[in-house]
């Protein structure tokens, strides 16, 4: 099989996942301190799943990613794993040492599609999501 494959050990894989979440409310959070900070705690909570972001943007009111994610974790497991602890990273930078249990800062449920051959165009999509919001305006 060529590159394009990843393996475990009885199977060959290329399961990727545009990803979108958003914080409670749609708090405009995301910047600052903590925005700095969120790309790496992402990166090293995938990693603990086996998984690997191979794009991704924070926007001020939503976060979205290209996650490779191997075929043994359903999405919604990875998918809540890296919001529930990284909720625990931001409340730690917000100053908060201990007593987790009810921090909620991810809004319920994400959006998922699966991507194929366009991975290319979903890239493109991620990176230029700044732009096209200047374009369009906020609102």
């Amino acid at each position: 099989m060529s590159d394009l494959y990843q393996s475990l050990a009885h199977s060959k894989y290329d399961c990727k996942y545009h990803v979108v979440f958003v914080p409670k409310y749609r708090r405009k959070t995301i910047y600052g301190n903590i925005r700095n900070h969120l790309g790496t705690v992402f990166h090293e909570l995938a990693r603990q799943k086996e998984s690997r972001i191979l794009e991704g943007h924070l926007m001020k009111d939503h976060v979205h990613m290209l996650i490779e994610i191997p075929p043994k974790y359903a999405v919604a497991n990875v998918i809540g794993f890296l919001k529930g602890k990284s909720a625990i990273a931001i409340a730690r930078l917000r100053g908060k040492q201990r007593n987790f249990q009810g921090e909620n800062f991810w809004a319920r449920g994400y959006a998922a599609s699966t991507v194929g051959f366009e991975e290319e165009a979903i890239r493109k999509y991620i990176r230029e999501q700044e732009s096209e919001e200047m374009m369009e305006g906020s609102f």
